[in-house]
């Protein structure tokens, strides 16, 4: 369990990291996109909080 869960928080952060790149990639190429701005910071909240909620499910299985 406790590997899985590891596993799920890597990609959590990865997927994280992918959406934090697109957003500053679209921002500096310029385009004013500003409805796919949103829509990105939008999915980076949720996969942060998503990978925050794992990390703590984590620390507490290993703490047992």
């Amino acid at each position: 369990m406790i590997t899985v869960l590891t596993i799920l928080v890597g990609l959590a952060m990865l997927a994280t990291l992918g959406v934090l790149l697109a957003g500053v990639l679209g921002m500096a190429g310029g385009s004013g996109n500003s409805g796919r701005a949103n829509r990105l910071m939008r999915w980076r909240i949720g996969l942060q909080f998503l990978a925050l909620g794992l990390f703590a499910l984590l620390l507490l299985l290993v703490k047992r």
